[in-house]
């Protein structure tokens, strides 16, 4: 098939099953497959046509969005494709591999200190919203409080997995950062099917993990560091909570076994779904949702493994030393 624009590639991302020895069916919905690299693509792109159509944006103007990364290269991607000037601020955690993505597309990358709260006015979000002020004919997408980025996953990626599945999911599992995703995505599917199961994963450093008083931890695109009103309660039944330990691990083996070299965020929820779908049946069908590539990670110290365990078998990390989660007594 062939395409007028890149942005029609977007989406109908594939759903690949995958084998964690439990009679249930697993799925993993590979969101690396979008033109950028990411989910965000869907909620870039739909955020900055409603900006469009309602004339909040237009053109020769200033595209403005503050992101852990794949936000912000998706954002970068539009720009360029649109003709906008486009600006994203990151926190000085973010991947260089990101940064460099997005500088690629032609946007200015700005890069702040890394804080514990996104409304501190050094984060990344308080600057960006800082430019956005003081920039005539700019628009902020604005990912964290924008309910068009919810709308854009319940239009887009609730459909396409319940159409994937034929219905018959009975688990979605999702990590959660600004909460977009998984309420969009989960609010559709709970329409289709109320008795389905939605599963948040979060960090345990998280602002809302720790009510409040978030601490550091590596991962990135993952956790809900600060209130967000963009999480629908109604729609997420439970959080599981992934610590950087057995998702680190997690990232590792999922591409020495099974050839997928995720990001650790969808590393995340693959490690709380191995644990999760051990208590399943054969008449579940669980979806979890990989958002990004590890491609995007290369640069980060953890990406350096010591040690690969060659069992097919994932114990989920309970030591403080990652290489520690691989266990070789299956074998």
């Amino acid at each position: 098939m062939a395409y007028t624009k890149i942005t029609d590639t977007i989406g109908n991302t594939p759903l690949v099953q995958i084998d964690f020895g439990t009679p249930a069916t697993i799925y993993a919905k590979l969101e690396y497959f979008n033109p950028s690299g990411s989910i965000k693509d869907r909620s870039a792109l739909h955020m900055l046509n409603c900006a469009e159509q309602r004339g909040q944006l237009q053109s020769g103007g200033t595209l403005i969005e503050a992101s852990s990364g794949n936000q912000g290269i998706a954002t970068a991607m539009l720009g360029a494709l649109k003709g906008y000037k486009t600006i994203v601020t990151v926190s000085e955690k973010v991947s260089q591999e990101k940064r460099k993505t997005i500088a690629l597309y032609g946007a200015q990358v700005i890069t702040c200190p890394h804080t514990d709260a996104l409304h501190d006015a050094d984060s990344y979000h308080a600057v960006a919203q800082e430019i956005a002020r003081t920039t005539p004919n700019s628009y902020m997408l604005n990912q964290y409080y924008n309910a068009d980025n919810t709308t854009a996953h319940y239009m887009g990626l609730g459909p396409e997995i319940w159409n994937q599945t034929h219905g018959t999911i009975t688990h979605l599992c999702a990590g959660v950062g600004s909460g977009g995703t998984i309420s969009g995505a989960g609010r559709y599917i709970k329409e289709q099917n109320p008795r389905t199961t939605i599963l948040g994963v979060d960090s345990p450093c998280s602002y809302r993990s720790t009510n409040g008083n978030p601490r550091e931890y590596k991962l990135e695109g993952l956790g809900v560091d600060y209130d967000t009103p963009l999480l629908d309660s109604h729609a997420v039944d439970d959080f599981l909570l992934a610590s950087d330990e057995e998702s680190i691990a997690m990232f590792h083996w999922l591409v020495k076994h099974y050839g997928i070299c995720v990001g650790p965020a969808g590393a995340a929820v693959a490690a709380q779904v191995y644990r999760y779908a051990q208590t399943l049946t054969r008449n579940d069908t669980l979806v979890m949702i990989f958002g990004d590539s590890g491609r995007a990670y290369l640069s980060k110290e953890y990406c350096e493994e010591p040690h690969i365990s060659t069992s097919r078998n994932f114990d989920v990390c309970t030591s403080n030393t990652w290489n520690e989660c691989y266990s070789n007594k299956h074998q």
